[in-house]
């Protein structure tokens, strides 16, 4: 397979300057177009990070102009059409309409690799010219390629600490809408709605195998429940919560993971220590809980451990009744 992939693909070295700048040419045009994509990903939650994604996108404008311009005047106006894919080992880029997310400091480490990816192509070009002017342009392409290579703080330093606070803010209320609500809700469903189910058969069967099989069961069907009901509650398109399909992804999960941590105990065949074990797992989540809420939903601890340990009691008190009934 990969000798057929090679054939069709011509190996650097073997590239003239005709083909290089040509080469370069489509390389500086998708790159500015991939910037200009990010700037309009980012425009509406990040306008100061959007704005130099778009002077990084007439900056690739510049370059491209500057390589058109030798290229005209070594070997005129037709530009042979050569494809990244053409060029073995040659950079690729992965279509920005492909992500499904667009995390701004993913894209800033994303600037940056194509600018160091781009730097080494213009040096190893350079390297390989015989015409002195194509040598010196791509030999200037490169330093300014490399001079954008740390474009992380190139990012953070051209935007003012307001703006660059305010869009800090936008990703923690980004974060909290759709990755914390969702998993502090199916978290505090798993933790505390499994808990009457699998309480009551232990305390019924005193066997901690089929207390095992309930609570992974009640787990199971939680989890599956709690991740549909999510995902289908809104499209997210106006309250900001993000791809519906994520947001059940991590509900699920949560709920699940809320169930099968006090469940895991009664692995133990002693019923006497899985159950003393499952209670202080049941306290370590709800603690847990307690404390997600008060870091990412400004509720203050104490308030949300006490509402938190009233139900789970409550819950926990209603499965002991009915297991002892």
């Amino acid at each position: 397979m990969p000798l057929f992939a090679f054939s069709n693909q011509k190996p650097f070295a073997e590239l003239g300057d005709r083909e290089v700048l040509a080469l370069a040419i489509q390389n500086e045009e998708e790159d500015g177009r991939i910037y200009r994509d990010f700037a309009a990903a980012l425009r509406d939650d990040y306008p100061a990070s959007a704005g130099v994604f778009d002077a990084m996108a007439e900056e690739e404008s510049e370059h491209r102009r500057l390589l058109l311009e030798t290229f005209k005047s070594r070997f005129g106006d037709h530009i042979p059409l050569i494809r990244r894919e053409d060029v073995r080992g040659f950079i690729r880029r992965k279509p920005v309409w492909m992500s499904r997310s667009f995390d701004i400091d993913a894209m800033r480490e994303r600037a940056a690799s194509m600018e160091a990816e781009a730097a080494n192509f213009y040096r190893r070009a350079a390297a390989r010219s015989t015409d002195p002017d194509v040598r010196k342009l791509l030999g200037d392409l490169a330093d300014i390629e490399a001079g954008h290579e740390d474009l992380a703080h190139k990012l953070e330093a051209d935007i003012d600490k307001d703006e660059r606070d305010e869009e800090r803010e936008t990703a923690r209320r980004r974060f909290v809408l759709q990755i914390v609500q969702p998993g502090l809700i199916g978290l505090m469903d798993g933790s505390v709605s499994t808990l009457a189910p699998l309480f009551a058969a232990a305390f019924a069967t005193q066997d901690s195998h089929a207390t095992f099989l309930v609570g992974l069961a009640a787990s199971v069907g939680a989890g599956i429940s709690m991740g549909f009901a999510e995902a289908l509650s809104d499209d997210g398109a106006l309250t900001g919560r993000g791809h519906p399909w994520l947001r059940g992804l991590v509900s699920g999960m949560m709920t699940a993971i809320g169930g099968i941590g006090h469940t895991i105990p009664y692995l133990i065949p002693n019923f006497t220590i899985a159950t003393t074990l499952a209670i202080v797992v049941v306290a370590v989540e709800l603690w847990a809980i307690a404390y997600i809420r008060a870091r990412y939903m400004d509720t203050p601890f104490l308030r949300a451990a006490f509402q938190i340990v009233v139900g789970g009691l409550l819950v926990f008190a209603a499965g002991i009744i009915i297991g002892n009934a």
